[in-house]
Protein backbone atom coordinates (compact mmCIF):
# COMPACT_ATOMS: atom_id res chain seq x y z
CA UNK A 1 0.00 0.00 0.00
CA UNK A 2 2.07 3.43 -1.35
CA UNK A 3 1.67 6.40 1.12
CA UNK A 4 -0.89 8.26 -0.42
CA UNK A 5 -3.69 5.51 -0.37
CA UNK A 6 -2.48 4.87 3.51
CA UNK A 7 -3.21 8.86 4.09
CA UNK A 8 -6.45 8.61 2.56
CA UNK A 9 -7.20 5.36 4.78
CA UNK A 10 -6.20 7.27 7.75
CA UNK A 11 -8.48 10.18 6.93
CA UNK A 12 -11.75 8.22 6.21
CA UNK A 13 -11.42 6.32 9.17
CA UNK A 14 -11.44 9.76 11.66
CA UNK A 15 -13.60 11.97 9.62
CA UNK A 16 -17.82 11.97 9.54
CA UNK A 17 -17.91 14.40 6.19
CA UNK A 18 -16.42 13.82 2.41
CA UNK A 19 -16.85 17.36 0.25
CA UNK A 20 -15.19 16.80 -3.47
CA UNK A 21 -14.89 19.66 -5.98
CA UNK A 22 -13.71 18.48 -9.66
CA UNK A 23 -12.96 21.61 -10.37
CA UNK A 24 -13.56 22.75 -13.96
CA UNK A 25 -14.06 19.62 -16.60
CA UNK A 26 -13.52 22.14 -19.33
CA UNK A 27 -9.96 22.04 -18.61
CA UNK A 28 -9.15 18.71 -17.46
CA UNK A 29 -6.16 17.94 -19.39
CA UNK A 30 -4.71 20.21 -16.98
CA UNK A 31 -6.42 18.26 -14.00
CA UNK A 32 -4.23 17.60 -10.51
CA UNK A 33 -5.95 16.72 -7.37
CA UNK A 34 -4.96 18.55 -4.16
CA UNK A 35 -6.48 16.59 -1.07
CA UNK A 36 -5.43 16.84 2.47
CA UNK A 37 -1.69 15.95 3.74
CA UNK A 38 -0.75 13.70 6.40
CA UNK A 39 -1.78 13.95 9.73
CA UNK A 40 -0.90 13.46 12.95
CA UNK A 41 -3.66 11.52 15.14
CA UNK A 42 -4.15 14.72 17.02
CA UNK A 43 -5.18 17.22 13.94
CA UNK A 44 -7.19 14.57 11.95
CA UNK A 45 -9.97 16.59 10.46
CA UNK A 46 -13.71 15.65 10.82
CA UNK A 47 -14.29 17.05 7.45
CA UNK A 48 -11.95 16.05 4.31
CA UNK A 49 -12.19 18.61 1.33
CA UNK A 50 -10.80 17.30 -1.81
CA UNK A 51 -10.77 19.85 -4.58
CA UNK A 52 -8.45 20.57 -7.29
CA UNK A 53 -7.84 24.38 -7.31
CA UNK A 54 -5.22 24.38 -10.55
CA UNK A 55 -8.93 23.60 -12.80
CA UNK A 56 -11.07 25.90 -10.38
CA UNK A 57 -11.81 29.20 -11.74
CA UNK A 58 -13.60 31.66 -9.06
CA UNK A 59 -15.40 34.45 -10.85
CA UNK A 60 -14.22 37.95 -10.52
CA UNK A 61 -16.68 40.67 -9.98
CA UNK A 62 -15.62 42.33 -12.99
CA UNK A 63 -17.19 39.76 -15.00
CA UNK A 64 -19.79 38.30 -13.29
CA UNK A 65 -22.30 40.18 -14.98
CA UNK A 66 -21.43 38.37 -18.44
CA UNK A 67 -21.40 35.04 -16.85
CA UNK A 68 -24.74 33.08 -16.24
CA UNK A 69 -24.46 30.35 -13.21
CA UNK A 70 -26.56 27.39 -13.45
CA UNK A 71 -26.98 24.59 -11.37
CA UNK A 72 -28.69 20.96 -11.20
CA UNK A 73 -28.86 19.87 -7.73
CA UNK A 74 -29.03 15.81 -7.33
CA UNK A 75 -30.91 15.17 -3.70
CA UNK A 76 -29.65 11.51 -2.55
CA UNK A 77 -31.30 11.47 0.96
CA UNK A 78 -34.40 12.81 2.46
CA UNK A 79 -32.47 15.78 4.81
CA UNK A 80 -33.72 18.61 2.91
CA UNK A 81 -31.53 20.91 5.49
CA UNK A 82 -28.50 19.75 2.33
CA UNK A 83 -30.20 22.30 -0.22
CA UNK A 84 -28.99 24.86 1.78
CA UNK A 85 -25.45 23.42 2.11
CA UNK A 86 -25.18 22.66 -1.57
CA UNK A 87 -25.95 26.17 -2.73
CA UNK A 88 -23.50 27.91 0.04
CA UNK A 89 -21.16 25.39 -1.06
CA UNK A 90 -21.79 26.35 -4.62
CA UNK A 91 -21.52 29.79 -3.90
CA UNK A 92 -18.76 29.45 -2.14
CA UNK A 93 -16.50 27.69 -4.56
CA UNK A 94 -17.38 29.95 -7.39
CA UNK A 95 -17.12 32.92 -5.14
CA UNK A 96 -20.66 34.48 -6.51
CA UNK A 97 -22.48 35.89 -3.71
CA UNK A 98 -26.12 34.49 -5.81
CA UNK A 99 -26.52 31.43 -8.48
CA UNK A 100 -28.94 32.25 -11.54
CA UNK A 101 -30.71 29.45 -11.88
CA UNK A 102 -31.13 26.18 -9.63
CA UNK A 103 -32.78 23.04 -11.02
CA UNK A 104 -33.47 20.47 -8.83
CA UNK A 105 -33.85 16.64 -9.27
CA UNK A 106 -35.65 15.11 -5.62
CA UNK A 107 -34.33 11.72 -4.38
CA UNK A 108 -34.77 8.81 -6.88
CA UNK A 109 -38.36 6.90 -6.09
CA UNK A 110 -38.78 2.67 -6.38
CA UNK A 111 -40.29 2.10 -9.85
CA UNK A 112 -43.50 1.71 -8.45
CA UNK A 113 -43.71 4.83 -7.01
CA UNK A 114 -44.92 7.97 -8.65
CA UNK A 115 -44.32 11.66 -7.63
CA UNK A 116 -46.29 13.44 -6.05
CA UNK A 117 -46.74 17.41 -5.20
CA UNK A 118 -46.19 16.40 -1.18
CA UNK A 119 -43.01 14.53 -2.26
CA UNK A 120 -41.64 18.10 -4.05
CA UNK A 121 -43.54 20.58 -1.17
CA UNK A 122 -40.63 20.42 1.38
CA UNK A 123 -38.06 20.68 -1.71
CA UNK A 124 -39.55 23.49 -3.21
CA UNK A 125 -40.29 25.28 0.20
CA UNK A 126 -36.54 25.30 0.66
CA UNK A 127 -35.45 26.80 -2.96
CA UNK A 128 -38.37 29.26 -2.26
CA UNK A 129 -36.43 30.57 0.73
CA UNK A 130 -33.42 30.97 -0.83
CA UNK A 131 -34.62 32.82 -3.76
CA UNK A 132 -35.99 34.77 -0.72
CA UNK A 133 -32.53 35.41 0.72
CA UNK A 134 -31.04 36.18 -2.64
CA UNK A 135 -29.04 33.16 -2.77
CA UNK A 136 -30.93 31.66 -5.91
CA UNK A 137 -32.35 34.32 -8.74
CA UNK A 138 -34.86 31.45 -10.46
CA UNK A 139 -35.69 27.73 -9.61
CA UNK A 140 -37.04 25.09 -11.82
CA UNK A 141 -37.54 21.66 -11.87
CA UNK A 142 -36.99 17.95 -13.40
CA UNK A 143 -39.48 15.65 -15.20
CA UNK A 144 -42.51 16.65 -14.21
CA UNK A 145 -45.45 15.98 -16.20
CA UNK A 146 -48.01 18.53 -16.98
CA UNK A 147 -50.54 17.78 -14.55
CA UNK A 148 -48.02 17.55 -11.49
CA UNK A 149 -46.29 20.90 -12.73
CA UNK A 150 -49.47 22.76 -12.78
CA UNK A 151 -50.32 21.04 -9.69
CA UNK A 152 -46.86 22.92 -8.40
CA UNK A 153 -47.28 26.35 -10.13
CA UNK A 154 -50.66 26.95 -8.47
CA UNK A 155 -49.06 26.14 -4.73
CA UNK A 156 -46.05 27.61 -5.11
CA UNK A 157 -45.09 31.01 -4.15
CA UNK A 158 -41.98 31.37 -6.68
CA UNK A 159 -43.12 29.51 -9.76
CA UNK A 160 -41.00 27.55 -11.62
CA UNK A 161 -38.99 29.35 -13.96
CA UNK A 162 -38.18 25.81 -16.24
CA UNK A 163 -39.00 22.11 -16.26
CA UNK A 164 -36.48 19.32 -17.73
CA UNK A 165 -37.46 16.47 -19.27
CA UNK A 166 -35.71 13.20 -20.13
CA UNK A 167 -35.20 12.66 -23.76
CA UNK A 168 -34.36 8.92 -23.15
CA UNK A 169 -38.47 8.41 -21.63
CA UNK A 170 -39.85 11.28 -23.94
CA UNK A 171 -38.43 11.96 -27.34
CA UNK A 172 -41.01 14.56 -28.87
CA UNK A 173 -42.38 17.18 -25.71
CA UNK A 174 -45.58 16.09 -24.81
CA UNK A 175 -48.48 18.69 -26.46
CA UNK A 176 -50.18 19.26 -23.33
CA UNK A 177 -47.11 20.35 -21.41
CA UNK A 178 -45.67 22.43 -24.07
CA UNK A 179 -48.44 24.40 -24.58
CA UNK A 180 -49.14 24.83 -20.28
CA UNK A 181 -45.44 25.66 -20.41
CA UNK A 182 -45.67 28.28 -22.55
CA UNK A 183 -48.53 30.13 -21.43
CA UNK A 184 -47.07 30.69 -18.02
CA UNK A 185 -43.73 31.29 -19.22
CA UNK A 186 -41.90 28.24 -18.34
CA UNK A 187 -38.89 27.40 -20.31
CA UNK A 188 -38.89 23.27 -21.15
CA UNK A 189 -35.31 21.77 -21.50
CA UNK A 190 -34.03 18.71 -22.15
CA UNK A 191 -31.61 15.90 -20.76
CA UNK A 192 -30.32 12.81 -20.07
CA UNK A 193 -29.16 12.52 -16.80
CA UNK A 194 -30.16 9.05 -15.24
CA UNK A 195 -32.52 8.75 -12.33
CA UNK A 196 -29.78 8.56 -9.83
CA UNK A 197 -26.52 10.45 -11.17
CA UNK A 198 -23.88 8.21 -8.81
CA UNK A 199 -25.34 5.41 -6.98
CA UNK A 200 -24.82 4.61 -3.32
CA UNK A 201 -22.77 1.50 -4.65
CA UNK A 202 -20.96 3.21 -7.11
CA UNK A 203 -19.60 5.98 -4.69
CA UNK A 204 -18.63 3.70 -2.16
CA UNK A 205 -16.99 1.07 -4.54
CA UNK A 206 -15.16 4.22 -6.09
CA UNK A 207 -13.83 5.17 -2.27
CA UNK A 208 -13.14 1.91 -1.73
CA UNK A 209 -10.66 1.59 -4.89
CA UNK A 210 -8.62 4.70 -3.73
CA UNK A 211 -8.08 3.07 -0.30
CA UNK A 212 -8.16 -0.04 -0.83
CA UNK A 213 -9.48 -2.51 2.22
CA UNK A 214 -11.37 0.38 4.12
CA UNK A 215 -14.85 -0.29 4.76
CA UNK A 216 -17.01 1.79 3.31
CA UNK A 217 -20.49 0.75 3.89
CA UNK A 218 -20.84 4.03 6.39
CA UNK A 219 -20.32 6.37 3.61
CA UNK A 220 -23.73 7.73 1.71
CA UNK A 221 -23.96 10.66 -0.75
CA UNK A 222 -26.03 13.31 0.53
CA UNK A 223 -26.24 15.35 -2.65
CA UNK A 224 -24.45 15.89 -5.81
CA UNK A 225 -24.18 19.34 -7.65
CA UNK A 226 -23.69 20.13 -11.07
CA UNK A 227 -22.49 23.64 -12.10
CA UNK A 228 -22.37 25.26 -15.82
CA UNK A 229 -20.74 28.70 -16.10
CA UNK A 230 -21.59 29.98 -19.61
CA UNK A 231 -20.41 33.67 -21.08
CA UNK A 232 -23.90 35.69 -21.96
CA UNK A 233 -22.69 36.97 -25.01
CA UNK A 234 -21.84 34.12 -26.50
CA UNK A 235 -23.43 31.12 -25.32
CA UNK A 236 -20.25 29.46 -24.78
CA UNK A 237 -19.55 26.92 -21.30
CA UNK A 238 -16.65 28.71 -19.80
CA UNK A 239 -16.87 26.17 -16.46
CA UNK A 240 -18.63 23.19 -15.53
CA UNK A 241 -17.98 20.64 -12.62
CA UNK A 242 -19.55 18.98 -10.10
CA UNK A 243 -19.63 19.33 -6.13
CA UNK A 244 -19.99 15.96 -3.93
CA UNK A 245 -21.29 15.62 -0.46
CA UNK A 246 -21.03 12.56 1.54
CA UNK A 247 -21.59 11.60 5.48
CA UNK A 248 -20.48 8.83 7.64
CA UNK A 249 -23.40 7.59 9.32
CA UNK A 250 -21.69 6.13 12.07
CA UNK A 251 -18.23 5.70 13.90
Amino acid sequence: MDTHTTSAKVLLNHATTLNLHTGNLVNRSRLKKKCPSSHSEEDLPDTIDCSIPQATEAITPEEREELKVSVKLFICEADLSSIKDAVDKACQALAVSQLDSVIIAPPALPEEVSQTLDNLQPAWSELEGLVQSHKIATIGTSDLDKELLEQLYNWAQVKPSSNQVNLASCCVMPPDLTAFAKEFDIQLLTHNDPKELITAASFQEAVQESTQDLKVADWRLEWILRYSIIVKSRGIIKAKGYLVHAKRSSL
